[in-house]
């Protein structure tokens, strides 16, 4: 057996530095956190601690495979690589000749967090014309409403989360999704003190231990944010110094906020007007108070808007200046990568359209708002993505990938629903089988995660995909030429940072920026230096007109009514990562199935007991699921802990059959935590069915 050094690819901002047991060089045993590494500090989450059960997994692909059943019903074949790619690329070429190139879609994200196997399906997308891709699934809501206030991406280090007095965690669990933070709020905890706070809408396991959990109604996250700032101003805790030399309009900002205070936030966040004050106490008398911001409160309608009112409330404290204060949503900013050879950014042509990834569903079915005056999509081609599960609106992404007209070549490691409806299916490596390059959001350290064993069978990385399909199309790219870690170092010097072997040997580089510049102390990245208060949305998207000019509650989101009352969070599981994790054992077991949380009250008045079967709706579809009585959501607030395959759920289809695709202003994305419902007992309506 030998320890190796390796990175986790996995869609989650720690990136964390990891140790693998190596065994006769072709399996893995335990894998655990790298000890010296300062923010991985030898904690990862349990299920990629458990990796041996998903890289060893029976079920694996490990061989090409060619539908030959009706689309969707899993009927395949194994065929060769050769015939696999031929076939891939005899279909893209017939598509292009046929409907123009446009008429091909490569469709990607984040199953992989390595820049080099994620990123390089762009090199073939450009380098063929094909039509490129809005990247708004996860984050484009967050960084619209961060950017519009700091004006660049990047912020205070998180490791001195540690320094601290307060910890505010708004809009995400980390216990589940990011398990270092709770590494250095457990460290600020013991050393200082430090309190913890939670603002999220139900009882996550991080709001479990917070030392204040402010438990809100989803998407009143401005409404929370004006409120706490309004006390700010009333109370005394306003930093007028900072804010005259670092803020756009204090003066503006204060006087819209004097009818936004807690009475008034009460009334839309359902929070006692005591919360509220206590909050604001708590906050207004601590400068080392550092905002640590999730995703999940941004994937709204108004995600944007609440972004930015949070980030807007560290400017009204004055918190920034302060080590162990300010706010972070990411650092992905620091790293100043030219990712020209990856992505062959040389030749792409920005006049070929750009689709809007969250709305694959009307892409593929036809909608003008998402094709304007190009081709329907003909051929898709898929890495690192599952969208049929993934994607909002989900019948509607099924009615679209039943198209006989459309040609789809997937490139998985476990046969996925988009796997099962595809044409042909590729194998493909995981992390450990191939040579990558990482970055962090959630930390600044720049890793190499080397290929560590052989992939079983005939198993290939989307490196290798991309630059074999590259050949058969005739696609000119030096990049279509080099190896993976050819790639890497390439990359790492272009971007002037130490070669491949330098940053592997080394484990790491720490991209870190100075403590002044990290805090803003000359001032935020805008042109004058100054945070926005009032920014231009319409300089950030094509929806941002109608967004409020200064921070409020922004009230476009999917309100509850008489026919649907009750409003849904999707909020992440634990055990899973999307639908990563969803074949592993251990995490199946864990999670136990499909669930929904919801208060005793609701599920008293609907005649649904504790693990009864429920049915949730709207007019995009239904799903059947089990509930779990619980009190740490407000009434008339559901929260389902996803992503389940959608053949774990009665009827077949998953639970984003009920969110909505509609883009979210400024600049579109997903708002997965944004939809309003009805419910009922599963049990009364097949009684009714069978009168």
């Amino acid at each position: 057996m030998a320890v190796r050094a390796s990175v986790c690819p996995h869609d989650c901002p720690s990136t964390c530095a990891l140790e693998v047991e190596v065994l006769d060089g072709s399996r893995i045993g335990a894998v655990r956190g790298a000890a010296d590494n300062d923010y991985t500090q030898g904690v990862i989450c349990a299920k990629v601690a458990r990796y041996a059960e998903r890289i060893h997994h029976p079920d694996r692909l490990t061989h090409p495979l060619l539908r030959t059943g009706p689309k969707g019903s899993g009927q395949f074949r194994e065929i060769s690589w050769d015939e696999a790619l031929d076939r891939t690329a005899a279909a893209l070429t017939e598509v292009a000749a046929k409907h123009g190139t446009e008429a091909v879609w490569p469709f990607y994200y984040a199953g992989t967090m390595g820049l080099v196997q994620r990123d390089g399906i762009n090199r073939l997308r450009h380098a063929m014309r094909y039509s490129r891709q809005k990247l708004t699934i996860c984050t484009s809501i967050c960084e619209a409403g961060w950017f519009a206030g700091v004006g660049g991406y990047r912020g205070p280090d998180p490791r001195e989360m540690a320094k601290s007095d307060l910890i505010v965690i708004w809009g995400g669990n980390p216990v589940a999704t990011q398990v270092n933070v709770m590494t250095h709020v457990t460290r600020a905890r013991k050393e200082r003190g430090a309190k913890l706070v939670v603002v999220d809408p139900y009882r996550s396991g991080t709001a479990a231990v917070a030392d204040l959990h402010v438990m809100l109604r989803p998407g009143t996250d401005g409404a929370l944010a004006c409120a706490l700032m309004h006390i700010g101003f009333r109370d005394g805790w306003a930093d007028r110094d900072y804010m005259a030399r670092f803020a756009d309009c204090p003066e503006r900002l204060e006087a819209h906020l004097a009818a936004r205070g807690p009475d008034w936030a009460a009334g839309i966040t359902g929070l006692p007007v005591a919360t509220i004050e206590a909050f604001g106490k708590l906050y207004g008398a601590t400068k080392r108070s550092y905002i640590r911001l999730g995703y999940g409160f941004a994937r709204s309608r108004n995600g944007a808007a609440n972004m930015h009112a949070v980030t807007s409330l560290a400017t009204v404290a004055g918190t920034w200046p302060h080590e162990g204060g300010g706010a972070l949503w990411s650092n992905r900013g620091i790293y100043h990568w030219d990712k020209t050879l990856i992505e062959g950014l040389d030749v792409r042509d920005l006049s070929v359209r750009a689709m809007d990834m969250s709305r694959i569903g009307a892409v593929l079915t036809g909608d003008r708002a998402e094709l304007g005056d190009g081709p329907p999509v003909h051929a898709l081609f898929i890495q690192n993505q599952n969208p049929l599960t993934v994607c909002p609106d989900s019948n509607l992404v099924r009615r679209g990938f039943a198209r006989e007209d459309l040609f789809v070549c997937t490139h998985e490691q476990f046969m996925t629903e988009t796997a099962r409806w595809s044409d042909i299916v590729l194998p493909a490596t995981m992390f450990m089988e191939h040579d990558d390059l990482y970055q962090a959001g959630g930390h600044t350290y720049i890793q190499i995660g080397a290929k560590l064993i052989d992939p079983p069978g005939e198993c290939r990385s989307n490196h290798a995909v991309i630059n074999a399909l590259a050949a058969r199309l005739g696609a000119r790219h030096p990049g279509f030429a080099m190896s993976e870690w050819e790639m890497i170092d390439a990359t790492l010097r272009a971007s002037g940072w130490p070669d491949a072997a330098t940053v592997h040997g080394r484990r790491w580089v720490d991209a870190a920026e100075p403590v002044a510049r990290a805090h803003f102390h000359e001032g935020f990245p805008q042109p004058d230096g100054k945070f926005r208060f009032a920014p231009d949305w319409a300089a950030l998207g094509p929806l941002g007109a109608a967004m409020p000019v200064l921070p409020d509650h922004f009230g476009i989101i999917d309100e509850r009514t008489g026919a649907h009352p009750f409003r849904l969070v999707t909020a992440p599981a634990r055990q899973f990562l999307n639908t990563s994790f969803t074949e592993t054992p251990g995490s199946r077991k864990r999670e136990g199935r499909p669930t929904v949380l919801m208060h005793a009250t609701d599920a008293t008045r609907l005649g649904i007991a504790d693990g009864g079967r429920v049915r949730l709706g709207n007019d995009r579809g239904t799903v059947i699921l089990h509930a779990k009585l619980f009190d740490g959501l407000q009434p008339g607030v559901l929260v389902v802990e996803s992503v389940w395959p959608s053949e774990c759920y009665e009827g077949g289809i998953g639970i984003n059959a009920l969110t909505s695709d509609d883009p979210a202003p400024p600049a579109g994305g997903a708002v997965f935590h944004d939809t309003a419902v009805w419910a009922e007992a599963a049990q009364a309506l097949l009684a009714q069915a069978a009168e």
